[in-house]
């Protein structure tokens, strides 16, 4: 499933539902507003996780217009404006309000979604490949491990064997599967070698090394509790 949440505001039902099957289709999460003021109130309740936002302009209660300047005030989201009306005047007045794209109605489905992906191509900001778990902050691009935002020294293994235990959280992994997916060949030595660079780990995440837990006659789990 996408990360991408797209609003699409527009009071007649029937085209809400044409632009969300075609959306759904490309895995975006979508949240529908019915008319203007719906809208806002849907934007204020979800701002944090919507990514792009599809505007009727033509409404009741509020129209496309002044949603555009409510929403502006406080936020830079991609807006596409949906309109009956092709006129210049009307879409320069929109670029000059904050509008990113025009789509003028009939439309093509195709085309609204191809848009959708340019526009939110152009927009999205790249994540960093960072995350976090029990105040253990792996950095994946710059392979290095923070405990409690203070970095910690860890050879090349000790990452790779950390990240791989993160990485399947909450799974008990068998020490055979540990090497061939760390070592990233069969391993032909002892396996205790896992349990050495285990209790070096331990020692360099402090009290978070209660975190990776020994599982008697199986390996290693992580496991945050």
């Amino acid at each position: 499933m996408s990360d991408i949440t797209v609003l699409v505001v527009d009071d007649e039902s029937r085209m809400r539902k044409l632009i969300k099957d075609f959306l759904v289709k490309k895995e975006y999460k979508i949240l529908e507003a019915v008319d203007g003021e719906d809208a806002i109130k849907v934007f204020e309740e979800n701002k944090e996780k919507i990514n792009l936002i599809l505007l009727d302009v033509m409404m009741p209660k509020l129209d496309g217009w002044s949603v555009l300047r409510q929403i502006r005030q406080e936020s830079t989201v991609p807006i596409i404006m949906l309109t009956a009306r092709g006129e210049e005047q009307d879409e320069l007045f929109g670029f000059e309000l904050g509008v990113d794209e025009y789509i003028s109605k009939p439309f093509s489905p195709k085309i609204l979604v191809a848009r959708v992906e340019a526009l939110l191509k152009r927009t999205t900001k790249p994540i960093n490949n960072i995350y976090e778990i029990g105040g253990i902050e792996i950095d994946a691009d710059g392979r290095t491990v923070k405990v409690d935002s203070k970095l910690i020294e860890l050879s090349l293994r000790e990452y790779e064997l950390l990240k791989y235990l993160v990485d399947n959280k909450n799974i008990a992994l068998s020490r055979d599967k540990i090497l061939n997916n760390v070592w990233n060949y069969d391993y032909y030595g002892d396996s205790r070698t896992i349990d050495s660079h285990i209790k070096k780990i331990r020692h360099k995440l402090g009290k978070k090394g209660k975190y990776i837990e020994t599982i008697r006659g199986v390996g290693y789990k992580f496991e945050v509790k």
